[in-house]
């Protein structure tokens, strides 16, 4: 029953299982931003790229203030404290008040990323197919003509 005592889907902001000052670990990370949706974030920690205080995490897995997690997300690692739980998603402020960054982490990142930024672009493919011109070049090229 929802709220209103009509029947319906139950309501998503309140976790019936979870223990006052906990919520599921693939809810926290919807609600911290660091996925778009759910299905998301629960498809990383399938994938084991969530760790929770050292152990690799599931969905369920209930956490609390204080906990250490670490999250791959490609070449970015993020290392996490829980500053607070969120049952909701709210804004991106509120969002970066669910957590804190080790200093250590967000230099590691920032070098990451100004690393991927000075690589060279990769080799683009023209737009189209070879025009009549090319097509010769490349003939002549392979020895063909």
């Amino acid at each position: 029953m929802s709220r209103r005592g009509r029947p319906g889907p139950p309501d998503d902001d309140e976790d019936n299982d979870a223990p006052a000052g906990k919520v599921r670990l693939d809810k926290w990370l919807w609600a911290a931003r660091f996925f778009k949706t759910r299905a998301l974030a629960a498809e990383a920690l399938d994938g084991g790229k969530v760790d929770v205080n050292g152990d690799r995490a599931k969905r369920a897995k209930l956490i609390q203030v204080g906990d250490r997690l670490r999250l791959r997300d490609g070449p970015y690692e993020w290392h996490l404290e829980v500053r607070d739980i969120a049952h909701r998603r709210g804004s991106a402020q509120i969002a970066q008040q669910l957590y804190e960054e080790t200093a250590d982490s967000r230099a590691r990142r920032d070098a990451i990323h100004l690393q991927l930024k000075s690589m060279p672009t990769a080799f683009a493919y023209g737009d189209s197919r070879p025009g009549k011109r090319e097509r010769r070049d490349l003939r002549r090229l392979k020895g063909d003509h």
